[in-house]
């Protein structure tokens, strides 16, 4: 199963996701979030770019009090090691192995993808691009704290637009771009919608556009037509794990219990994880 499949987002057993690679986002990352939501008439410029070198100084910040004497050394290291020289070369290397230890070493998803994102900018790479912009995105489905949701929006959309200024052709990069304008709150929701139409209506096989219009359906509240989108996508991908649980929620919340008590079993076929057939276990109880 591919780890995409697991992005969940809505339902209670959401955040089982993120078992299986990282740890939710800690409550000091939380609180250095927050203090980068200002106000109108604050002071402050809200433009996006100072917006995300803010919250990105303070995630990084906070996420550094976790760390040991010994790892923190060697963060600040690799921080301080590029000065002269192949500047781009040496920050290519230095960015993936940040990218590294904070995976490996510490499963901290953010100051991961930060640094993943920011050697992909460098090398610029469609391929490298597009994997450091779906890490956002994916991890966006799960995020609740408002800051950090808006922050990581405004990586995953920034990664996207330079995806596809390299091939204006890569329709993954134009769902996930549409993806991001209501996941991560940017401009109106149906900006996005649009861009995802523009590539369903021309390529009706894309069952990557088609299930991420069915999760704009149930943001926008149409639920039926929603529920039609992952009934395309489950009858060309019926091993397609995170469609067969969308549609479980679509149906949980028009009260269809036993529909959705149905799908929840067959996500358990999908899934070979006992924490999150436990979740569903449960959840299927309280449907019951």
């Amino acid at each position: 199963m591919k780890r995409q499949q697991m992005i969940l987002a809505g339902s209670g057993i959401a955040l089982l996701a993120l078992i299986f690679f990282f740890a939710p986002v800690t409550k000091p990352v939380q609180a250095a979030a927050a203090t980068t939501e200002h106000h109108e008439g604050d002071g402050h410029d809200h433009s996006h770019g100072e917006a995300a070198a803010l919250s990105i100084e303070a995630i990084l910040a906070s996420s550094k009090q976790n760390l040991s004497p010994t790892q923190l050394e060697y963060v600040t290291r690799l921080e301080n090691a590029v000065v002269r020289g192949d500047v781009k070369n040496q920050s290519v290397h230095t960015y993936h192995q940040l990218a590294r230890f904070w995976k490996d070493s510490v499963k901290s998803f953010i100051p991961y993808a930060f640094y993943t994102g920011e050697a992909a900018k460098l090398e610029n790479s469609e391929k490298n691009l597009n994997f450091a912009a779906n890490l956002f995105l994916g991890n966006l489905q799960v995020q609740s704290n408002s800051a950090l949701k808006a922050w990581m929006a405004g990586e995953a959309k920034t990664l996207f637009e330079k995806t596809l200024e390299l091939n204006p052709a890569n329709d993954s990069a134009k769902v996930g771009l549409g993806s991001c304008y209501f996941f991560g709150n940017l401009g109106a929701p149906m900006e996005g919608i649009a861009k995802i139409r523009e590539v369903a209506e021309r390529d009706s096989e894309n069952m990557y556009a088609q299930f991420m219009l069915g999760v704009g359906g149930i943001m926008s509240g149409q639920l039926d037509k929603a529920a039609e989108r992952f009934k395309t996508v489950m009858a060309k991908q019926p091993e397609n794990a995170e469609a067969v649980l969308r549609l479980a929620e679509v149906y949980e919340m028009q009260h269809k219990n036993q529909e959705a008590i149905e799908l929840y079993e067959k996500s358990k076929a999908l899934i070979n994880n006992p924490e999150f057939r436990e979740a569903v276990d449960e959840r299927i109880k309280s449907l019951k």
